[in-house]
């Protein structure tokens, strides 16, 4: 192996990183991971972590699994890649049937792509064709305030996080924003319920009402705003959104990228409303965090829209060199056996519960001015003043320093902003979990 030196050196001086200031970057000594074992991440010094984000939210039941190891091994000695453009593959079929056996009932059709953003892109495409195809001409998409979708140029037009897309709004197309609904809540009734998800669907009703006509879809992430800050929905609110699109015959786009494969305690968190969207996105997790995959699930109603004589030209023009990748939907596909063979949702309940209880804790910090979880997701918020509600500057980069100090114990965290982001593996023992807890809990006291 290298010198790590000089591979520290190399990092700074050619890899430009995604979401990273490279100027400070350059200053500050960075990890570079070299290998990985269950939840742990071990760097090229032989230093250990707990991977208490699951390698930005897609790890699912550890690294370095056997299982998903043998599935890329076995199909790599058949063939690596075929493309899907007018031909097919065994692993590409086999995982459109198992996705459409555990998905929302009335998805019936799957599109391949390589990442959450690219499923999103697909979404907004197909659905807008859908109309054309359908005689009709819609241009309208609704979505939320501080949205987050991924970062394609479709994707950012429905996101509404200014910090990431506010460079670029000359490029994006324009969308009608109704309020974040937690922060919404927050503001007018300090709570998740009943009252404010009440008030939004009534926004949207409105909007509906007169622009129904020319509303393409609305689009929204599947029960929490993450890149946002971990800002969950009401209960029901994803529900009653359905209704209306239903209602004004309106589609519906769920982004279940960060969400999907247990992360909410159910596979999909539309389960947990008894919600079947037109369109599904997912990515992240599909793979258990082993190789760029995604997909948009879509109903017959939608697919059947494209079919036609090939002069009358409705197929999808849309596709990528790597779109149904052999080795990718080979190891999700033993990906979701792993699921079943050890039980993972199942065995996930009581650490979602424990979680629970955990985060209590933090509410005592002076420096923690809300905690937020769905599931096995959780935000703690960082701020400078709690009775004001006051943030750090965001020139102080708090949330890294405290990350930084997680480091020193052996947990590596990516924080949101000032929000200290909890993604843990699904596999993570509770011995682990309390291990990253109290790291986190520590290095948020030492602002003290």
């Amino acid at each position: 192996m290298l010198d790590p030196k000089v591979l520290e050196s190399w990092d700074k001086e050619y890899f430009w990183h995604p979401f990273t200031q490279m100027k400070v970057y350059r200053e500050e000594e960075n990890l570079i991971f070299e290998r990985a074992e269950g939840v742990y991440l071990y760097d090229i010094y032989g230093r250990k972590y707990i991977d208490a984000i699951s390698s930005l939210w897609c790890n699912v039941h550890g690294h370095n699994h056997p299982k998903l190891n043998q599935a890329i091994i076995d199909q790599l000695k058949k063939v690596a890649h075929t493309t899907t453009l007018g031909s097919s593959n065994v692993p590409a079929i086999l995982l459109a049937k198992r996705l459409v056996e555990i998905a929302p009932k009335g998805l019936t059709k799957v599109f391949y792509s390589e990442d959450g953003a690219e499923a999103v892109e697909i979404a907004i495409k197909l659905a807008y064709q859908y109309w054309i195809n359908r005689g009709k001409r819609k241009k309208i998409f609704i979505t939320l305030s501080e949205a987050y979708h991924g970062d394609t140029i479709g994707a950012v037009s429905l996101g509404g996080i200014d910090l990431f897309h506010g460079a670029y709004k000359d490029l994006l197309f324009n969308t009608i924003k109704l309020p974040s609904p937690y922060l919404y809540c927050k503001q007018n009734y300090q709570r998740l319920c009943d009252e404010c998800k009440n008030d939004l669907l009534e926004m949207l009703e409105e909007i509906l009402k007169d622009k129904a006509q020319d509303v393409v879809a609305i689009s929204l992430e599947a029960g929490i705003q993450g890149a946002a800050g971990m800002l969950p929905f009401p209960r029901g609110f994803l529900k009653g959104v359905r209704e209306l699109t239903k209602k004004y015959e309106v589609l519906m786009i769920v982004d279940e990228v960060a969400t999907g494969f247990g992360r909410t305690g159910s596979m999909f968190y539309c389960e947990q409303e008894g919600v079947t969207p037109d369109f599904m996105c997912l990515g992240k997790g599909i793979t258990g965090g082993y190789l760029p995959l995604a997909a948009t699930l879509t109903t017959d109603e939608v697919f059947d829209a494209f079919l036609g004589e090939f002069g009358e030209m409705k197929h999808f023009y849309h596709g990528h060199t790597y779109t149904g990748n052999n080795l990718a939907c080979a190891v999700a596909l033993a990906n979701l056996e792993v699921f079943e063979e050890e039980k993972t949702l199942e065995n996930l309940k009581p650490k979602i519960n424990y979680l629970s209880e955990r985060l209590q804790e933090f509410w005592e910090l002076k420096h923690v001015g809300d905690v937020r979880q769905l599931g096995f997701m959780a935000g703690i918020e960082l701020v400078k003043d709690k009775e004001r509600g006051e943030p750090f500057p965001y020139g102080d980069r708090t949330g890294f320093k405290v990350a930084y100090k997680c480091r020193e114990r052996g947990v590596f965290m990516r924080p949101l902003g000032d929000v200290m982001v909890l993604m843990m593996p699904l596999v993570i023992s509770f011995e682990d979990m309390d291990r990253v807890l109290e790291a986190l809990f520590d290095a948020i006291k030492s602002l003290e």
